[in-house]
């Protein structure tokens, strides 16, 4: 009798680069009776990838999967900074983003949670993404502004929050970058499978 060993430390893993569209459910399971788009409506995705962190159902952009759960750690770690491109409701303004970069007071699980310093600009056009499926509002309700939020921390929700602290509530929210990887011109609902993620 011939026994083969398999050394499981040297399985190769699927990595993939996806653009998570608004109402996608950042999850390969839907435990909500409501029908939602998940993950796997958009790829056939092997046995055992997961989403490296999450994007709320509204929140568009960037997410990265894998089938290697210590790479996951890694880069949801504070060590790898993520930057999102937020449209907010008014002109926002200095005195905002100083507040933003210095850190915000929000509420996390009922309790109070002050974020850490992150960095804020006012973007001087709007990024030019594909239209929402659902519209956002009416122009008639009063000017927005885009910021680009840079931060090392994710807990949940937290750049929604951030922006709701100083008066600027997030009308929309998309993730850019995580480290160096970029979206760049991704359409929402495209996946890229690559041979490594490199952060």
């Amino acid at each position: 009798m011939v026994f083969l060993y398999v050394n499981m430390s040297e399985k190769e893993h699927s990595q993939f680069i996806i653009h998570k569209p608004f109402g996608c459910i950042s999850q390969f399971v839907n435990n909500r009776t409501r029908k939602k788009q998940v993950l796997g409506d958009l790829y056939d995705f092997p046995q055992g990838t997961m989403a490296i962190g999450r994007l709320d159902v509204k929140s568009e952009g960037l997410l990265l999967l894998t089938t290697d759960g210590k790479l996951s750690h890694t880069i949801c770690s504070s060590k790898v900074e993520k930057e999102y491109y937020v449209q907010v409701d008014g002109e926002i303004d200095s005195d905002a983003l100083e507040k933003l970069n210095k850190g915000v007071e929000i509420g996390i699980k009922g309790e109070k949670y002050l974020t850490k310093p992150s960095i804020c600009r006012k973007l001087d056009e709007a990024p030019d993404f594909t239209d929402r499926t659902t519209k956002i509002r009416d122009v008639r309700h009063g000017p927005t502004s885009w910021i680009s939020v840079r931060i090392r921390e994710g807990k949940f929700r937290q750049v929604r929050k951030m922006t709701s602290a100083v008066g600027f509530p997030t009308l929309r929210l998309v993730r850019v970058r995580v480290g160096d990887i970029q979206l760049g011109d991704l359409e929402p609902g495209g996946v890229i499978a690559v041979k490594e993620l490199k952060y």
